[in-house]
């Protein structure tokens, strides 16, 4: 007999033992499934699991590329309690964001303001830096070229209710609609729907944050206002924000409702001084 030649009866226990393995390898697959390959992580609209991106020290300007931003991952050093998934009733709104480091966080109300708005994009874009926009859905309405504007530069834009009226002033059914109606229209904007919104005012209810939550928005108030909107002077602005810098700090400011140039001189000035004392300019996403 050949060497490589097998007896009958040695062939048949082969078959045999190749037939088990076969049922068992189609048992496996049919239990635990294929194995899955990992994806890329969610892109900010999202928002997401968690994330935040940062900006460093002023870099040279370069055009804009309008899906840089949107398209990155956003899943770096992401802050705890910021989960989709499990949004909770808050009691009161989150004043700072200490999770995000020796960061600041600038917002800016009431826009987009096609006077001011604009000039504060420039700024923005000429140091790299990413800020929060919480908008009226009145100016988002008639000025979506400004909101596709911040969207391509990476910006957060947010919910400001429709017409910045004293929300517990109002019924919950008018406080509802404050809100989703603005979130509809900057989801039909940008694409995305907010993830953050803030109370005119600053005036919070537990009916608010209940509603807020429905529609799966954080409340976000702020540790330091500008007074901007007292028009105090550009000096008087700078002074306050570089007076209040503190890690996790959120700043208040307005890029609209009313002469806002000393908004946008002041954010010339104080940007370029809390980039210099260390201070990242950053952005939470959810």
């Amino acid at each position: 007999m050949k060497k490589d030649q097998l007896i009958p009866g040695r062939r048949a226990v082969l078959r045999i033992t190749a037939c088990l393995g076969a049922a068992l390898t189609c048992r496996l697959l049919t239990v635990e499934g294929p194995a899955k390959t990992p994806g890329r992580a969610a892109p900010a609209s999202p928002p997401q699991a968690t994330g935040l991106k940062a900006a460093g020290p002023p870099k040279a300007l370069v055009p804009r590329n309008p899906s840089a931003y949107r398209l990155r991952p956003m899943t770096e050093s992401a802050p705890a309690g910021f989960s989709r998934a499990a949004l909770q009733v808050r009691k009161e709104p989150l004043l700072e964001l200490p999770e995000l480091g020796r960061s600041i966080v600038l917002t800016f109300d009431d826009g987009p303001d096609p006077n001011y708005t604009p000039e504060i994009l420039r700024t923005l874009r000429k140091y790299d830096v990413r800020a929060m926009f919480f908008v009226c859905g009145e100016m988002a309405d008639v000025n979506g070229d400004l909101m596709r504007e911040m969207a391509d530069d990476g910006h957060i834009i947010c919910n400001h209710t429709w017409s910045h009226p004293e929300l517990p002033l109002l019924p919950p059914s008018r406080m509802r609609t404050q809100l989703a109606r603005t979130s509809d229209v900057i989801e039909k904007t940008v694409g995305t729907p907010p993830l953050w919104y803030r109370a005119p005012y600053g005036a919070w209810n537990k009916k608010l944050f209940e509603i807020g939550a429905k529609l799966d928005m954080e409340p976000l108030a702020w540790t330091v206002d500008s007074l901007d909107w007292t028009n105090p002077g550009t000096n008087r602005i700078v002074s306050g924000i570089l007076d209040g810098a503190g890690p996790g700090v959120v700043v208040l400011s307005h890029d609209a409702g009313g002469n806002r140039s000393q908004s946008v001189e002041a954010l010339r000035e104080y940007l370029p001084s809390l980039l210099d004392e260390g201070y990242r300019i950053a952005v939470p996403y959810r």
